[in-house]
């Protein structure tokens, strides 16, 4: 079994968890609440665009420039393409997105999320660490799409099917090139490294969970009984 195919494997039970919590069952059966609509846009787009900054650092790492080419193209997917399904949850709540994502959102479980992929950028030489960081994200999107379109409970009526259309096809080149960085990039590992990978995409995916959930709650700072924004 290749290294990424085990990697997919282990987080199978994560997946399920997320693909069974409210944020995504809602959205199947289209009755997501707007106010986890509003929570999780605005935090996305705080999210995405670190993300396209951790590509940024990926960049130097990888070992081609047919995969610098791919990464600029992915800089450019998160900036221009990715917006198509966040305009699908703004139809959802009839409101414009720019306007919905004017106020910024930085709840606990996103800071984690985007500290564990800058860690990994900075303090790991192999880009295994980083892509291990950043593939969950990419794969649960995919993996969580392709199961809600086969799945009977899913309200096409309502234009929140359209974000798993969408999610359904749009992340596969991605993942497949994640794929093979990761086998190639850990072929000459030792297995103490390789866990230190496996367990960093394993945190991952379990920051997917959280940012659905942090979503779907309106995760907050608490400092001792006062709200600050």
């Amino acid at each position: 079994m290749k290294f990424s195919e085990e990697l997919k494997e282990a987080s199978q039970p994560i997946i399920e968890d997320i693909y069974n919590d409210p944020f995504i069952q809602d959205m199947l059966h289209g009755k997501l609440p707007n106010e986890a609509v509003y929570f999780y846009l605005k935090a996305d787009a705080s999210y995405l665009r670190e993300f396209a900054n951790i590509y940024a650092l990926l960049i130097p790492k990888v070992p081609s420039l047919d995969e610098v080419k791919f990464l600029v193209e992915q800089i450019q997917f998160i900036v221009d393409g990715e917006v198509e399904a966040h305009e699908i949850l703004a139809d959802y709540v009839n409101k414009p997105y720019e306007e919905i994502v004017t106020e910024k959102v930085w709840p606990p479980s996103g800071d984690h999320y985007i500290k564990h992929m800058y860690y990994n950028a900075y303090a790991k030489e192999n880009a295994a660490h980083t892509i291990a960081a950043m593939a969950p994200c990419p794969y649960v999107y995919q993996v969580i799409a392709k199961r809600a379109l086969n799945d009977n409970a899913l309200n096409r009526d309502s234009v929140l099917a359209k974000w798993f259309d969408f999610y359904s096809t749009e992340m596969d080149d991605l993942v497949d090139v994640m794929d093979k960085l990761m086998d190639q990039l850990t072929a000459d590992m030792d297995d103490k490294e390789r866990q230190e990978v496996k367990e960093s995409f394993l945190q991952s995916t379990i920051h997917e969970r959280n940012f659905f959930g942090m979503s779907y709650n309106q995760e907050a700072w608490n400092y001792g009984g006062q709200t600050h924004e």
